[in-house]
């Protein structure tokens, strides 16, 4: 099994707490161009729904998007935050308890979800159905939970989504495998398996790229990656000099950023 879908690797590894997804959120935070920046512009999206909407997210990870767009949650809305890793609920209610808002939060796998049929306006997968083992049978979960208006909004990546950084990665590891950065839900292959469960599926891209200023966030985020398991100090020494040459001589290191969201229509 891929570490992408490996649910006990996920929860008890990766995701046993924010730390690995904060390091990740940080090089995009700090060095994106796009001037409106990701939570916003996926929050675009998101109030378009009703204002009295009941709204389901899946994988909610640490709620960075709830703490960033906190001014722009309609009062009236009614959500549930969930995720497979007890640890990251912990970190989602610490960043949104100072809120005072009513999140409610719940441990829960995307492919068993415990409401009853047509129960909300809206469910949120945020750079997470990737992680799914089964995906079709989340999809269809996730239809069947939504009322007979309701979206889905799955954000994810594209298949040249910080390729210099999975070189980078690639160069650092010992034991290389095939397969072992190949992403099972993308910008390329997701709409194909949101059509065969929704009705209409449309597909948004996000122009974005990161221009890197620092050594030290690029190396957290190599060390933080699903990808470095098997990391070899030699060859990060090695990646460091590599990569401090290019600092020095262009003063930044462009990154691609390959990302979007799909909104489905049950």
């Amino acid at each position: 099994m891929q570490r992408f879908t490996d649910q006990k690797y996920l929860t008890q590894d990766q995701y046993k707490d924010a730390s690995n997804l904060d390091v990740r959120i940080a090089i995009h935070q700090k060095f994106s161009t796009h001037p409106q920046g990701w939570f916003n512009w996926v929050f675009d999206t998101l109030v378009k729904s009703p204002a009295e909407s009941k709204i389901l997210e899946l994988g909610c990870g640490s709620a960075e998007m709830w703490r960033e767009c906190a001014d722009r949650i309609p009062a009236s809305w009614v959500m549930t935050l969930t995720d497979l890793s007890n640890g990251m609920l912990d970190a989602a209610w610490q960043n949104l308890v100072s809120l005072g808002r009513g999140f409610k939060f719940e441990q829960m796998d995307a492919q068993s979800i415990p409401y009853g049929d047509k129960t909300f306006d809206m469910v949120i997968a945020n750079h997470m159905l990737y992680h799914v083992p089964d995906r079709e049978k989340a999809l269809t979960e996730i239809k069947r939970v939504l009322k007979d208006d309701g979206r889905l909004i799955a954000t994810t990546v594209g298949g040249t989504h910080m390729q210099e950084m999975y070189r980078f990665l690639n160069h650092v590891n010992i034991n290389k495998r095939p397969g072992m950065f190949s992403n099972p839900f993308t910008l390329e292959n997701g709409l194909e398996q949101l059509q065969s469960v929704f009705s209409q599926v449309d597909k948004s891209q996000y122009v974005d790229h990161l221009e890197v200023t620092e050594m030290d966030p690029l190396i957290a985020y190599i060390r933080s990656s699903i990808g470095a398991v098997d990391l070899s100090e030699e060859k990060l020494d090695e990646l460091k000099k590599e990569l401090s040459d290019v600092l020095e001589k262009e003063r930044k290191i462009f990154i691609t950023k390959d990302s979007g969201l799909f909104q489905a229509l049950k």
